[in-house]
């Protein structure tokens, strides 16, 4: 028995949950979008209040739930936001089947699963780091982010076809039954994760408590450059919607080569997440940080020279994602490393709510943007504005031993 509830027992569990759940998150990409479009016949404007108002309300939500977590059990927290999100998402096809569904319905549920899916994964963040041993941090950051570019490949195309033969609500059930099987997952893990003790015990969360995740992002001098992954996801996914635009418009792009140009490129995240433990044990975090860091802003700007066919595009995002995969991982675990496990949940909470917000920024203004002066310049801009984000990387990763000591002193 003690062999089963070992830590490789708990993580492949966990592991098993978080894959289920995410390629049925990927399955049902653009679920709530497209039911919007297909079955209630909502226009431009709902829909992209749908996108972009959803997920930033859900990140705004989920500030408050990182404190309250912090001192529980995670893997409670884990199944509960699994449940709540199977039990929304199922609300879905009923008020269909009862022919009451509305924008409005859709709304509150994408701002639910929002906030669910950012408690989630900063308790997955927190489980990790009490059930892995350090030095197999980032193995399992690898699994995971591999186990995520899998998903991504291989879920969009399987959820169209789906649409395709049983209509757009049947992503959404899929979806629901993924978090389902991945609540029965984590329930089978058998616990292993502790609860964090309070320094001071208070009977109610004080206000100042929200801010303790950022507050220790801008105070650490190793978390603080690599915020610059917030700004680098949100300028690739703000010139996403400009580049559909540009290719299922101007540069005539077929069906299969929309899908082939967004699901053959992942293959690069899983193989630069299965590279990435072999490249740090090289060459060290710091270096595998900065030149990853750094080619994965160079390549954004080719986009807006792409022309017809998909082989340009196809070979650009390859090479963006396959530094992303290499990249993402170690940034993990070295974000993982620099947490006390005390303040792991609000400081991973803050990070997501704070990527959340800014991609629907972002992805607004470059709308506009690529409304007044066209999608190549929308696209050109971002890419120009990437190239400049490598300066944000930090320089002195190698201290970090060093400065924790004189944390603990302090």
């Amino acid at each position: 028995m003690e062999g089963r509830r070992s830590p490789a027992w708990r993580f492949g569990w966990l592991w098993t949950a978080y894959g289920v759940s995410t390629f049925g998150t990927r399955f049902a990409f653009d679920a709530f979008a497209l039911v919007a479009l297909l079955v209630l016949h909502a226009g431009p404007a709902e829909v992209s209040l749908l996108a972009a108002v959803g997920p930033a309300v859900g990140a705004v939500l989920s500030v408050p739930l990182g404190p309250w977590v912090e001192y529980r059990r995670k893997r409670p927290v884990m199944i509960a936001t699994d449940l709540v999100r199977c039990a929304v998402l199922l609300s879905v096809p009923v008020a269909y089947a009862l022919d009451a569904l509305t924008v409005a319905q859709l709304l509150v549920v994408s701002v639910t699963v929002a906030a669910a899916d950012i408690t989630f994964q900063a308790a997955v963040g927190a489980y990790v780091k009490d059930v892995v041993e350090r030095e197999d941090l980032l193995r399992a950051n690898g699994r995971l982010e591999s186990t995520a570019w899998t998903a991504t490949m291989l879920g969009p195309p399987l959820g169209g076809a789906a649409i395709g033969w049983f209509g757009p609500v049947t992503t959404v059930v899929a979806d629901a039954v993924s978090y389902l099987l991945s609540a029965g997952a984590l329930g089978a893990a058998g616990g292993g994760d502790r609860r964090p003790e309070r320094p001071d015990p208070r009977p109610r969360l004080r206000a100042g408590d929200l801010l303790d995740g950022w507050r220790y992002i801008l105070r650490d001098r190793e978390l603080r450059p690599l915020v610059n992954t917030v700004l680098v996801n949100g300028l690739i996914m703000a010139s996403s919607p400009p580049l559909v635009v540009l290719m299922v418009g101007p540069l005539g792009f077929a069906p299969w080569q929309y899908g082939l140009a967004f699901a053959v490129p992942c293959l690069g995240g899983l193989v630069g997440a299965r590279l990435s433990r072999r490249l740090v044990a090289r060459f060290g975090a710091r270096r595998v940080l900065r030149v990853a860091g750094t080619l994965r802003a160079c390549w954004s700007a080719g986009l807006a020279f792409v022309g017809p066919g998909a082989a340009g595009l196809v070979l650009i995002e390859f090479g963006l994602i396959t530094s992303m995969g290499v990249f993402n991982p170690v940034f993990a675990t070295r974000r993982l490393e620099r947490t006390p496990a005390d303040r792991v949940v609000r400081t991973l909470s803050a990070w997501s709510a704070t990527s959340k917000a800014s991609i629907a920024v972002l992805t607004a203004l470059w709308g506009l943007l690529a409304s007044l002066a066209g999608p190549r310049t929308a696209i050109a801009l971002a890419g120009a504005l990437l190239l400049a984000t490598p300066l944000l990387l930090p320089r002195h990763l190698g201290r970090a031993h060093q400065e924790r000591e004189a944390e603990a002193r302090a």
